[in-house]
């Protein structure tokens, strides 16, 4: 089978198995619908059950896709079901009172293990079992796992606004797939779940959630880890440290607002936001969304 054949098999199964999982999970939803109800800024109702089917629709295709190698293809399932795991347990767990890494790791060095903590040291671990499924020398190993868990982290440091981490997971894909042909049918599992539920996303009718974000940043690492040459992923790795570190004294969507072209980008597809509606409270740089808050971002 052509590459360009099994990129799109793997984006078309993705994206309608992410379908389909949304739309069963709307049906019936785990232990009710209020679980996953959040309330956005126009006060209208947001389910966070996008999350989990992007998760799923994601893991479903990387089980089902033809072409896929198959060290590649065990690797995208763990880094799905473990990110979606851990962030979906932030989603429903955490408060949101602590925030980026210096707030959960400030807590636990006074004894308060946060529900992001935790998260941080589940994405940690899924990216070394992921990176181990991929194979290679203990270098290797250490890269590809930074690049899995640093993409779960910074894609969810995007999902501020409806649609953003979804506009990044596919940009970043498609960048992934020209820069490394090879990792095209890996990067098209997060590209293709992305896509499908993007205009749920947007609509404001459903959301990502750290279920969501952190498993497609997962997956986009996993790609990565899997179809780039050392130098490449060193580099690339390098990158995702700067921009967290970064994230942690700048706010990614003031940066994005205050650029005419990346904020054209942010709003491409957007609802408009009436004058008179209030505008949701910026987070501290280096927050992801909290979805446990009681009013969502968007």
């Amino acid at each position: 089978m052509s590459r360009s054949v099994s990129t799109l098999a793997a984006a078309g199964l993705a994206a309608g198995a992410a379908w389909g999982s949304y739309r069963l999970l709307r049906h019936r939803p785990p232990v009710g619908q209020p679980t996953w109800t959040r309330t956005n800024h126009r006060g209208e109702p947001v389910t966070l059950l996008e999350g989990p089917a992007v998760a799923a629709g994601a893991a479903l295709a990387a089980v089902a896709s033809p072409g896929l190698p198959g060290r590649g293809r065990a690797a995208l399932l763990a880094a799905a079901a473990g990110a979606a795991a851990f962030g979906g347990y932030d989603d429903l767990a955490g408060s949101g009172g602590r925030r980026g890494f210096r707030g959960h790791l400030g807590a636990l060095a006074h004894g308060e293990l946060t529900t992001g903590a935790a998260k941080l040291g589940g994405i940690g671990a899924t990216g070394l079992a992921a990176s181990a499924l991929l194979g290679g020398g203990p270098l290797d190993v250490l890269v590809n796992a930074g690049l899995i868990a640093g993409g779960a982290n910074l894609v969810n440091l995007f999902d501020l606004r409806p649609g953003r981490a979804s506009k990044v997971t596919v940009a970043s894909g498609g960048l992934l797939a020209a820069a490394a042909p090879q990792a095209a049918p890996l990067a098209a599992v997060p590209v293709g779940a992305a896509l499908a539920l993007l205009g749920e996303d947007l609509g404001e009718r459903a959301m990502l959630g750290d279920a969501g974000a952190n498993a497609l940043g997962a997956l986009l690492g996993t790609a990565a880890a899997a179809g780039l040459p050392r130098s490449a992923r060193i580099a690339l790795l390098a990158g995702i440290v700067g921009l967290t570190a970064a994230s942690e004294v700048v706010s990614f969507t003031k940066v994005i607002e205050r650029t005419p072209p990346l904020r054209w980008l942010d709003m491409l597809g957007r609802r408009p936001v009436p004058a008179t509606a209030a505008q949701p409270a910026q987070a501290a740089p280096g927050a992801a969304s909290s979805p446990a808050a009681p009013a969502s971002t968007q």
